[in-house]
């Protein structure tokens, strides 16, 4: 494909966002919208959106074993709270998941694509989400290949993307834009669309490896450039906050924007993922009103 091809899609959108008008128009949307929120069944659909993750270098078979076994035993303790949507595990782990898991709406994410970098050969990329896939993983997240964005090498970023999606073939593919390391507003509207037009079935805003990882300013400009998107082709792409939610406020913050901006449409978790390890536990504590550590 050539290179101009990048740049008449880009072209059709406009690209000139003011960074400090974005964040007024978060400020105002939350304060007109946060609380509203702020409820039980809310706290439930968030849960049943969360990517159960772990994506640790101690991570081993027992400690996973032992991770997918909290989420088999979540249904039978706490049968009317539903699950978790997915668990989120490196590729390696991807058979364990498969072997154990024992609710099969539970979806196997597994990161590839030489995570958390993105620096290495697509050759090794394609090799090591084939073999994710082949173990049993049903989503890919990948990072974009940041360095190849920045530099304007849009044809090689899509292309990467475009290659891993053809290897994931019906499997859904979810691009991390590592939305930090972009800086501007306008830099994560560009890799938002030429992520979804390559290929990419979610777009996702962090690793949670660097910071900063998820802002509200960042998920702001994704959906609407989602929004924009789905206007203009027809196409649903999801959406997945990941890093640095610490808190059932900052869930709640993304909820918030996703349904201003997005709509109902979107709040299902098919289109709205949580990517956390530590959030789980705190939003069951609040849902049952009581502290709660079974995660």
């Amino acid at each position: 494909m050539e290179e101009n091809k990048y740049n008449k899609i880009l072209s059709q959108y406009n690209l000139e966002l003011d960074d400090q008008q974005i964040k007024r128009q978060v400020e105002i949307l939350l304060k007109d919208h946060l609380q509203e929120n702020n409820t039980k069944d809310v706290k439930k659909f968030l849960l049943n959106s969360v990517e159960l993750t772990t994506l640790q270098t101690t991570d081993s078979e027992d400690s996973v074993l032992k991770f997918v076994e909290k989420v088999n035993k979540f249904d039978d303790i706490y049968p009317e709270l539903g699950h978790v949507a997915t668990v989120c595990v490196y590729p390696n782990f991807a058979r364990i998941c498969h072997e154990t898991l024992e609710s099969e709406d539970i979806e196997i994410a597994c990161v590839s694509g030489c995570f958390p970098s993105s620096q290495s050969f697509i050759e090794v990329k394609i090799a090591e989400t084939a073999l994710a896939i082949k173990d049993g993983a049903t989503e890919i997240d990948i990072v974009i290949p940041v360095g190849k964005f920045l530099a304007g090498d849009y044809e090689g970023m899509c292309d990467e993307i475009a290659e891993i999606k053809n290897v994931c073939r019906d499997k859904k593919l979810k691009t991390i834009l590592e939305t930090g390391c972009l800086k501007t507003a306008s830099n994560i509207k560009k890799a938002s669309l030429l992520s979804m037009y390559a290929g990419a079935d979610y777009i996702k805003t962090s690793t949670g490896k660097l910071e900063p990882a998820a802002t509200p300013e960042a998920a702001f400009v994704m959906c609407q450039t989602i929004k924009e998107y789905y206007e203009k082709t027809g196409i649903q792409i999801g959406f997945k906050p990941a890093g640095g939610m610490k808190t059932v406020e900052d869930a709640l913050i993304y909820y918030t924007i996703v349904k201003e901006v997005l709509g109902e449409k979107w709040l299902t978790n098919q289109w709205l993922r949580l990517g956390t390890s530590s959030l789980a536990n705190k939003l069951l504590s609040e849902i049952e009103g009581k502290e709660v550590k079974f995660f």
